[in-house]
């Protein structure tokens, strides 16, 4: 359903919209990295796409170079109208102009180019209804016209453009998490403030059309680009040849949890306007970062609100963590490569189970479900959920290289069966691996078991299903834990290199007759 070009309609909720929507981007700032890491590839594809894919124009001939119509440092005149109809030509109407500025120096860089202006705007009835409003800035050297029936109106010297102040974005689904264990005071004010609309209405609601509702721009952001380059090919004024300079309205740091729902309760409005130069390479660095994230939108690697999510990131980060969270992001994809890779070669060319534990690798299927099915249902992007899918995949096919796996046709639904490979069950690896896991679980049960009733009692979810897959999630969580407990006991208890092993042998010793014994214990490896 398209959005709304016109009055009529519900005219929406306010503050509690804003509220769900930081729930939801919350929710997806655990993909950051992925998606910084996306961005990048992305650029990199599309710069060698367009400069050797793309198709060549075939030669026309000599072309004639255009030139920018104003000169670097002329003064303009600006007036900037606020009108309900896109078209604009009431000039003589002096409750639409609201900012008006003169002599701004064009494309020179400094305070004097730069102006800015804040205002209260009262909206009308047809405008509180999802009803549209525009803005229409003109330019004009200082002592023109840019009314066209202005005796002293020049064509060649005003330019203008038009540009929407409200926006129409799809209206927030209700926030369906509950307090599964009762209502508590603290649990119902969050849910209060969060939800919009009462359950009944949202679950008839899912089913039917998404309702649109429009949104106040509160910033209006206007920048001349400083570009004065002598062009082949451009949309130019007819009866110079030359063109006009260009326009951006830069909404490139308006994040969405900046808009403001309008309705029936909105009397007043804030409106941040400000006009200045900009650079070309800014210009087109916008436009391009723009063009990257509408990409990944379109192919379903960057949810809703990543993108603002990302410049957020830009806008009150550190840029020295910002600089380090990238590169960590991309080493992260890069080892994540050579460790599918690297376990996958293992595994593959693995013939005994001797020193190696089978629950392990059981534990870690389990674990990368449970990740998994967390991450599908708190609807993360298809990037994330493919490779941790590949993960599981990975992780199944090793229970198979550890354990005997059967299909068990005896009962009326067949059943999978693992046994123990010979090579495991025989040694004492077996036993000390049932001895970990059974002082690990005492641990780990008692510890989930406290999270899971703490969330069940002060924390909000969706269902009983995924309060179960957030404990699950906690306890898998857990196993970081275990890794940096890990590295401490080989910090604190290193290899003895003088030890003797059970075949008479110290590690010195075994790395000089290593030629001798490792190929009759391959030999005996191969059997079992």
């Amino acid at each position: 359903m398209p959005p709304p070009t016109g009055p009529g309609g519900g005219g929406g909720t306010g503050g509690g919209e804003v509220g769900q929507q930081r729930q939801g981007q919350q929710q997806q700032q655990g993909g950051m990295g992925q998606t910084i890491t996306g961005i990048i590839r992305m650029a990199v594809f599309w710069y060698f796409i367009s400069k050797f894919i793309s198709p060549k124009k075939a030669p026309t001939g000599p072309s004639i170079l255009i030139s920018n119509l104003f000169q670097k440092g002329e003064s303009l005149d600006m007036w900037f109208y606020l009108s309900e109809h896109e078209r604009f030509n009431d000039f003589s109407n002096e409750g639409a102009l609201i900012w008006h500025e003169t002599n701004i120096p064009y494309a020179v860089w400094g305070p004097e180019s730069t102006r800015s202006l804040s205002l209260k705007y009262h909206p009308s009835e047809a405008l509180k209804h999802n009803g549209t409003l525009y803005a229409h800035i003109f330019f004009a050297q200082s002592g023109y016209p840019p009314d066209p029936s202005d005796p002293e109106y020049q064509p060649l010297a005003a330019f203008g453009r038009t540009h929407p102040v409200v926006t129409y974005l799809p209206k927030s689904k209700s926030d369906k998490r509950k307090s599964l264990w009762g209502n508590s005071k603290d649990s119902e004010e969050v849910e209060a403030a969060s939800q919009v609309v009462d359950d009944s209405q949202a679950d008839s609601k899912d089913d039917g059309p998404v309702e649109w509702i429009s949104f106040w721009k509160p910033n209006v952001t206007i920048n001349l680009v400083d570009d004065f380059t002598k062009y082949a090919d451009l949309n130019v004024e007819p009866t110079s040849g030359n063109y006009f300079p260009t326009l951006f309205f830069n909404e490139f740091w308006l994040l969405r949890d900046k808009f403001i729902a309008i309705n029936d309760t909105v009397t007043e409005l804030t409106l941040n306007l400000e006009v200045g130069p900009i650079s070309t390479t800014k210009w087109q660095l916008f436009l391009q970062i723009d063009q990257s994230f509408q990409v990944h939108r379109s192919y379903g690697s960057m949810l809703e609100g990543e993108a603002d999510e990302l410049k957020r990131v830009f806008l009150e980060g550190n840029p020295y963590l910002l600089v380090i969270t990238m590169v960590v992001s991309m080493l992260h994809s890069v080892f994540d490569f050579l460790a599918f890779k690297n376990d996958i070669q293992f595994w593959n060319k693995n013939k005994s189970m001797e020193g190696l534990s089978a629950k392990s690798v059981v534990v870690s299927f389990i674990s990368q479900l449970i990740v998994f099915l967390y991450l599908l249902d708190n609807d993360t992007s298809w990037m994330i959920l493919g490779s941790s899918g590949i993960g599981c995949c990975i992780e199944f096919w090793k229970i198979g290289k550890a354990m005997h796996i059967e299909i068990d046709r005896s009962g009326k639904i067949p059943m999978l069966r693992f046994r123990d490979r010979e090579s495991y069950a025989g040694n004492k690896t077996k036993e000390y691996d049932d001895i970990a896991m059974k002082y690990l679980s005492y641990v780990l049960f008692f510890l989930v078991a406290c999270s899971s009733v703490y969330s069940l009692m002060y924390e909000r979810h969706k269902s009983w299903y995924s309060w179960i897959l957030s404990s699950l999630t906690s306890c898998v969580y857990m196993f970081d834990l275990i890794f940096l407990i890990y590295l401490y006991q080989r910090w604190a208890y290193p290899v003895d290199k003088t030890r003797v092993n059970e075949f008479g042998f110290g590690g010195e010793d075994d790395q000089a007759s290593s030629g001798e014994v490792t190929p009759a214990k391959e030999e005996e490896k191969k059997t079992n």
